[in-house]
């Protein structure tokens, strides 16, 4: 129908970067999205969560794993 239902964050900027967030939801504020600052600032260090402001659309933060994914991906094939 045309509409984005959420952002997600991930991979190291997307995690760690509060202000990248801050400034990305800033831009897409006429979708509906609005983030929170004090749940912006805490979702970073391996911690996930949701950095929007209540009763807005969704935008979430998720920590990634890449060398785990390569590691098992690896083992799997020289199994």
């Amino acid at each position: 129908d045309g509409r984005l239902d959420a952002v997600v964050f991930t991979g190291g900027i997307g995690e760690n970067a509060a202000m990248v967030r801050e400034l990305s939801l800033g831009k897409l504020g006429v979708l509906g999205f609005e983030v929170d600052h004090e749940r912006n600032l805490a979702a970073r260090f391996g911690k996930s969560g949701f950095i929007n402001k209540e009763g807005t659309r969704p935008a979430v933060v998720i920590p990634t794993n890449e060398e785990l994914v390569i590691a098992q991906d690896a083992s799997r094939l020289t199994a």
